[in-house]
């Protein structure tokens, strides 16, 4: 956890109505979802304690709840890391975060008023704008989270949430490309105008379709740097006549 990795858990007061546990949670989970710790990093216990200004104990617990996130990976040897995820694990989150938010997108046409509508628009056009990678993520959410927030449907946007979260430190890397986001905003106004047609077999088939490819491009990607990891061991066993 050196470097980078620690800048967003520097210390700060917690807030009167936050627990230190929730505390320490929350800026661990900020610092996985903006990249800042990556996947397989090291989350060393007494450094986060020294850095966040609280005891081993609430980080201790905290590490456990982003665990039960999916998250952090606890290990009885290694201790906590950032998760990591396989090939077959993402596209498994995939495939759910399919069913889930193309169900969310049907379920939600119905209920999308003008206003919700002409907010949709409004992050588009600002996506369309905006080159700074960490706001387009931002926007990115929102607009999805705007659509399904108006099926009213609490438990399927907390399992939603949920997966979004475990994939995030993946989506990051792959999603901050210029080539990704002028696919991305076709594959949205695809969304939006199924949405603005009252469409929502169609709302729902863009949204499966989107995801599709968003999984699809971060496998291609990663491709690359496993084939240079692979490369690298292969490189220092060698060295040594293994």
């Amino acid at each position: 956890m050196q470097g980078v990795g620690v800048s967003p858990l520097r210390l700060e007061a917690a807030p009167l109505f936050m627990t230190l546990e929730e505390y320490v949670a929350n800026k661990l989970r900020e610092a996985i979802l903006k990249g800042y710790l990556k996947p397989g990093e090291k989350l060393d216990q007494n450094e986060i304690a020294e850095l966040l200004g609280v005891s081993r104990s609430p980080v201790r617990d905290a590490l456990r709840k982003l665990a039960a996130e999916g998250l952090v990976q606890i290990h009885p040897y290694r201790g906590a890391i950032v998760a990591e995820l396989s090939p077959e694990e993402l596209e498994e989150i995939y495939m759910l975060r399919r069913v889930l938010e193309g169900l969310a997108a049907r379920l939600a046409v119905p209920c999308l008023d003008v206003e919700r509508l002409t907010v949709l628009e409004e992050i588009l056009q600002a996506m369309d704008e905006m080159e700074d990678a960490d706001a387009w993520i931002e926007l990115n959410y929102r607009f999805h989270h705007t659509i399904y927030e108006a099926a009213r449907r609490p438990r399927l946007l907390a399992l939603i949430d949920n997966l979004r979260n475990i994939v995030a430190p993946y989506i990051r890397q792959y999603i901050s490309t210029p080539e990704y986001r002028q696919s991305a905003q076709a594959s949205h106004r695809r969304i939006l105008e199924a949405c603005v047609r009252r469409n929502a077999v169609a709302a729902q088939r863009e949204t499966e379709e989107h995801l599709q490819a968003v999984v699809d491009g971060i496998l291609i990607a990663s491709r690359p740097m496993e084939a240079a990891e692979t490369s690298s061991v292969a490189a220092k066993g060698g060295s040594h006549g293994v």
